[in-house]
């Protein structure tokens, strides 16, 4: 009794051990060919496969910018979900019959010289030369939380924007992993109405079709952000103060009323602060240009404040 349980622990533990080999073996490979294809460093926190399931799960997959630009995050997407068909696991040519992207954010950057990060990527650059990786999506779901976009071009100081795209779109019949690190990449930037970018021209979505879904978008009508912030007022005042005033020109500086208004691009800007409980403070930044919702300045004004207070 007391070797078949000696040998039962041991068989129990060399599964474990395979499994988790296993995973870090396809891990290491699966990040190893995305920066590959994209020509960008690439990291995942952690990564399953499920073969009773047919499902892969990865956590915390993270893109980060080309060389030629300032060290930061391209893609955040902490959840996906990809269910394959088994019989091609090991096939040139995988079918996926499902494949579920979350992406939290995309940091789209504009160096000094005026290049798109998501222009550099060797994606992009090489699409004609490279061959495709076959691969057959049936269907991809792609969520679409933010766009944080910083332009170097201004000054020292980049100018920084945030789009609040918030919708879920679906495709299908997608051919290769090109494409679909190309759809990946370009449809948040088509959905929050950024124009100019060469990827665009290099996507070309032939045999992509997408479909209908309903669109989820928060803030639609809007003009402000809101957020409650750790920290005291008058702090939170003092940093929202040296932002402002660097990002644009203080038209009202009311400290006792919790009041700062600026214009910055073009739009003016106002900021309410609010104290709360337990040493917190409510801070609500809104923009309006021409009578028009200015929601990505009012994301980027916020988005500056609250990177500064880290």
């Amino acid at each position: 009794m007391k070797k078949f349980l000696i040998w039962l622990g041991i068989v129990i533990i060399s599964l474990v051990c395979i499994t988790i080999f296993k995973n870090l073996i396809i891990k290491s490979v699966v990040t190893t060919a995305a920066s590959s294809i994209t020509g960008a460093p690439v990291h995942m926190d952690g990564f399953s496969l499920d073969i009773l399931s047919s499902t892969i799960r990865i956590s915390g997959f993270k893109m980060y910018n080309p060389s030629g630009f300032p060290e930061g995050m391209l893609v955040s997407c902490p959840k996906i979900k990809v269910i394959y068909d088994r019989a091609s696991l090991f096939k040139q040519k995988r079918h996926f019959l499902l494949v579920e992207i979350e992406l939290k954010e995309m940091g789209l950057t504009k160096n000094k010289e005026g290049k798109l990060n998501v222009d550099s990527l060797k994606i992009v650059q090489q699409s004609k030369s490279s061959p495709p990786t076959p691969m057959q999506i049936d269907l991809l779901t792609l969520s679409i939380g933010k766009i944080v976009y910083k332009d170097y071009t201004v000054g020292t100081e980049p100018s920084v924007q945030v789009y609040d795209v918030n919708r879920q779109k679906s495709y299908k019949g997608i051919p290769s992993a090109q494409q679909l690190a190309l759809l990946v990449l370009a449809e948040p930037m088509k959905a929050a109405g950024i124009r100019g970018a060469q990827i665009y021209g290099v996507t070309m979505l032939a045999g992509v079709a997408a479909l209908p879904v309903a669109v989820a978008a928060t803030f639609i009508g809007k003009d402000y952000v809101q957020q409650i912030i750790d920290a005291s007022f008058e702090h939170v005042y003092k940093i929202s103060l040296e932002v402002v005033k660097r990002m644009g020109s203080i038209t009202k500086d009311d400290a006792s009323g919790g009041v700062i208004k600026a214009n910055i691009n073009g739009a003016m800007v106002a900021l309410i602060l609010r104290k709360g409980q337990d040493n917190k403070t409510e801070i609500t930044v809104s923009a309006r240009k021409y009578m028009f919702p200015k929601l990505d300045i009012a994301g980027g004004v916020l988005y500056q404040i609250l990177d500064k207070l880290q």
